[in-house]
């Protein structure tokens, strides 16, 4: 199936460059996406490369309703600094736990700014 780019504007903030700017509505895209090829049967297995909380009610509900036409599955960072997943209370999804060696080998320097 390949890669789809969803650009998304930036926000900044009235006090940047001292606090971030804000990346708005990529998590409810990548939910709904999540969701949508799950029940449609466009998966086997779905991932969820995020440790964003956010997309806990994306995975509970196909991890709930759609487990027997894709598996859900999750992907994280692993370091000193990073070691939070994203996680079900009461199951058990999969982790792709991912080092730098991992991004170092898919990096993309391509710049997909329009």
């Amino acid at each position: 199936m390949g890669v789809t780019v969803i650009p998304r504007t930036l926000r900044y903030p009235p006090d940047y460059p001292n606090a971030k700017a804000e990346e708005k509505g990529i998590d409810v895209a990548l939910a709904i996406d999540f969701v949508a090829y799950a029940i449609d049967g466009l998966c086997d297995v779905g991932v969820i490369v995020s440790s964003d909380t956010d997309l806990r009610p994306a995975l509970e509900y196909v991890s709930r309703k759609c487990s027997h036409q894709c598996t859900p599955e999750v992907a994280a960072w692993r370091s000193s600094s990073a070691r939070s997943r994203l996680s079900i209370k009461g199951a058990n999804v999969w982790c792709h736990w991912l080092y730098e060696t991992d991004y170092t080998t898919v990096h993309d320097p391509t710049d997909y700014n329009l």
